[in-house]
């Protein structure tokens, strides 16, 4: 009923307007044909389709939903926020206690960015974020995120928001900073993966997945930069 997919930077999830063929939709189609589980001859109006999205440049895992059921049942998860979502993320400065932070996000559709702010206003949608740290090396600091509500770029723009910004991303981020790990890894995109998925307990033709809890191992090059800048994870 349902796929877990790992995403890489620089992939888009759905298609848009100037690409629609080389997405993680069409590579999980392909594979669910070619493994036989989907024969779209078949199906008169359901196809394969992602329950979640992450950005272009941010990594980990896509749940898609390989029949109607699997979809609907996912995509009712991760609407009423009960599938439980975490990603880690390089973060610049040193943070040692974990934190629970809200505020409301606000999107520009013109230069597809958003702010946070700390009081609502006309537009702005509430948003809820939690972190904590799991080791740093004095200057940089990995984090567990989870991802309360899921906004558009919400985790860049919040943590970019406290004073942390992403390693990597130049949208939200600070463009020397970035500059430096491009020149020393070739970092193009920003370090922030999905690394983890829980169900909570469910009934239904899905029951045989409560509890379940699906990772994915960070990107080469993210294991690399810890490895080199010395960042630990916290015994």
């Amino acid at each position: 009923n349902i796929l877990a997919a790992e995403k890489p930077p620089g992939l888009l999830t759905h298609g848009d307007q100037r690409e629609k063929k080389n997405t993680l939709v069409n590579q999980v189609t392909d594979y669910l044909i070619e493994k036989g589980d989907y024969v779209p001859r078949a199906e008169k109006s359901f196809s394969p389709a992602a329950a979640n999205r992450l950005d272009r440049n941010t990594s980990g895992l896509v749940a898609a939903g390989k029949s109607l059921t699997g979809l609907q049942e996912l995509s009712s998860l991760f609407h009423d926020r009960s599938l439980h979502k975490f990603y880690r993320c390089l973060v610049n400065g040193v943070i040692k206690n974990e934190k629970y932070i809200k505020g409301y996000l606000h999107k520009d559709e013109k230069c597809n960015k958003v702010t946070v702010q700390e009081t609502e206003t006309s537009g702005a949608l509430p948003i809820e974020t939690r972190y904590r740290p799991l080791g740093d090396n004095g200057t940089v600091t990995l984090l567990e995120v989870e991802l309360i509500t899921g906004r558009t770029h919400q985790i860049r723009a919040h943590l970019a928001g406290t004073g942390h910004p992403l390693i990597g991303d130049y949208k939200y981020g600070r463009r020397t900073l970035n500059d430096e790990y491009r020149r020393k890894y070739g970092l193009k995109s920003q370090l922030l993966h999905a690394y983890r998925l829980e169900i909570p307990e469910i009934e239904g033709r899905l029951s045989y997945l409560s509890g379940k809890e699906f990772t994915a191992p960070l990107p080469y090059l993210f294991q690399k930069i810890l490895k080199e800048e010395h960042v630990e994870e916290n015994k």
